[in-house]
């Protein structure tokens, strides 16, 4: 028979696979979380009952954080024979101790999900852009624009100054629209 005990969860934490059930207290790198506070870390696969689910979808672990701890200290000592030279030297880790609280339950109801509802709300910033605007100009960088500004047309040149103005006020792409439309009246 099956019991709570026999789930089990693999998760990522910094770059690293915990396997953890709930209950269990494990020692992790420095996590940002305040001691207390809870978080939900990504979820590499379920497990339990001898079936294993990759894709765990709606599903969520939630974790507190007990204590930052120092982890034990690793001495490191060099040596050169015959010359006199010795260095020794030292560190422990910063660590965090966590325990799993719980694995299960549905992803909505963490805080992770709601900014991703929030998220389709910021799209309508694509149509106050003026019209004639060159392609996929929001995403490109201050180097690109300026490499790519003296090849655009007039109108082009004129609708990304207007944007930049507007909206991002970038000092290097503004001198590289302006000096590309200064060109242009030559």
């Amino acid at each position: 028979m099956a019991t709570k005990t026999d789930n089990y969860a693999i998760i990522a934490l910094g770059g690293k696979q915990y396997r953890v059930r709930e209950g269990e207290r494990l020692l992790v790198d420095r996590l940002p979380t305040d001691a207390g506070k809870t978080f939900s870390p990504s979820i590499l696969m379920l497990g339990g009952d001898g079936t294993a689910d990759f894709e765990a979808k709606g599903v969520t672990v939630t974790a507190r954080v007990v204590d930052h701890v120092l982890g034990k200290k690793i001495r490191i000592g060099k040596y050169k024979p015959k010359k006199g030279y010795k260095r020794h030297n030292g560190y422990r880790s910063r660590l965090s101790q966590i325990e799993i609280e719980s694995i299960g339950g549905t992803r909505s109801s963490s805080p992770a999900a709601k900014p991703a509802a929030e998220k389709p709300a910021a799209a309508p910033k694509a149509a106050d852009a003026p019209k004639g605007l060159p392609k996929d100009y929001e995403g490109m960088t201050v180097a690109a624009i300026a490499e790519a500004a003296p090849e655009w047309r007039r109108p082009q040149l004129e609708a990304a100054l207007e944007y930049e103005q507007a909206h991002a006020k970038r000092k290097g792409a503004l001198a590289a629209l302006e000096s590309a439309l200064a060109a242009k009246e030559e």
